[in-house]
């Protein structure tokens, strides 16, 4: 899937023409980000790195679904797709943070996707630096030669996150055109999603001496796997902190003040958020929520970690809703093989498994508590 790279509104104010050659490839369907939700501000120059600003933005979002898989809140479509609609966005038509726009509400679910949304555009600019995909940027070579610790000194080639840091700014900050508490926290959360980045590097050593005797090393940073920072900003959003500021607090040169003073006390690793989480286990439709009714969960499993054994209680029972099994037979592609020439032939195998999905109680004793048998068919 491809998205909308974030500065296509600037390219249509600069030149219609260009804007729209840009943007025809763009119009293909999405189902996780809408094509009007990162409009990318900057000058031309930065043309170059629209695929990985769009690929960036794209693996935030999937990682933000990974994360939140078996929450109640789980980065829903909906939300996403309406973000770029006063949602998750400040304007210079606002007066403070209560946005007329319900889906606007700036609790630590937007300050996560904010985060998660920024790590993603600086990792992939950083990766694709590495990977030589653009002309004006390299390995970070400014610290080799010089001593690191005890036995080893800097060298070989670092991913240049100084780089990715510094063209994410010029895209996703400047999508930030008020100067109230609501611009305020999502430039620090977009900076939380950087820091994120750089603080789950990883020092990469190799051995020099003789006979690999390893009397000293040189070593590098490289990015660690993007699930790692997905996860790093999972703990971060558990303890998001709230920014107590006064209700409709303006623009005006001294709100600007106190907004920028309260901000620059909190460390930029933190998430911040301005008002409370709404009750995610209700249907909600005013504010665009579904409830948990009908989402699945999990319960059995080796593999399963502590959350995800526990997705059936936070869910369903901690919800007010009961856990019904259903039993399905699962058909999917097996026993494949290659034949001369050229093709794969696969066999059909069959499995019954068992799952597990939140119902209203009534609904339940209704049913008499059975699970209804059905079948499900994989691609291969």
């Amino acid at each position: 899937m491809s998205f909308l790279p974030l500065y296509l509104d600037f390219m249509f104010h600069m030149d219609p023409y260009l804007g729209i050659f840009l943007l025809t490839p763009f119009f293909q369907p999405c189902c996780a980000w809408s094509v009007n939700n990162f409009l990318m501000t900057g000058p031309k120059a930065y043309l170059i790195y629209s695929s990985s600003v769009a690929a960036g933005a794209q693996s935030g979002i999937e990682e933000c679904k990974f994360q939140f898989a078996w929450d109640r809140w789980n980065c829903p479509e909906r939300a996403l797709q309406l973000s770029s609609h006063g949602g998750l966005r400040s304007g210079k038509e606002s007066t403070g943070y209560h946005h007329r726009d319900p889906l606007a509400a700036a609790n630590r679910e937007t300050a996560f996707v904010h985060a998660i949304s920024s790590a993603g555009v600086m990792y992939t600019l950083t990766r694709n630096c590495s990977l030589g995909d653009f002309d004006n940027c390299g390995c970070d070579d400014s610290r080799n030669g010089q001593l690191g610790g005890q036995g080893w000194l800097w060298g070989g080639c670092s991913d240049n996150v100084g780089f990715g840091e510094a063209i994410s700014k010029q895209f996703v900050d400047a999508l930030e055109t008020g100067q109230d508490a609501r611009a305020a926290m999502n430039l620090h959360n977009n900076e939380a999603g950087r820091k994120a980045v750089k603080g789950t590097m990883k020092r990469t050593c190799k051995c020099h001496g003789v006979s690999g005797s390893c009397t000293t090393q040189t070593c590098w940073l490289q990015l660690p796997e993007f699930r790692e920072v997905g996860t790093y900003l999972k703990e971060r959003y558990h303890k998001a902190l709230k920014v107590d500021l006064l209700q409709g607090v303006g623009n005006s040169a001294a709100s600007r003040g106190a907004i920028a003073e309260t901000f620059s006390s909190i460390s930029k690793k933190e998430l911040v958020h301005l008002e409370d989480s709404p009750d995610y286990c209700l249907e909600n439709k005013t504010l665009g929520l579904l409830g948990t009714e009908g989402r699945e969960c999990l319960k059995r499993g080796k593999a399963l970690s502590k959350w995800e054994k526990r997705s059936c209680r936070r869910l369903c029972g901690d919800c007010g809703l009961a856990v019904e099994e259903r039993r399905a037979e699962m058909v999917s592609s097996c026993n494949c093989k290659f034949h001369w020439c050229c093709a794969v032939r696969c066999e059909q195998c069959r499995k019954r498994v068992t799952k597990y999905f939140c119902v209203r109680k009534e609904k339940r004793e209704r049913s008499g508590g059975g699970g209804a048998s059905r079948k499900l068919k994989r691609k291969p």
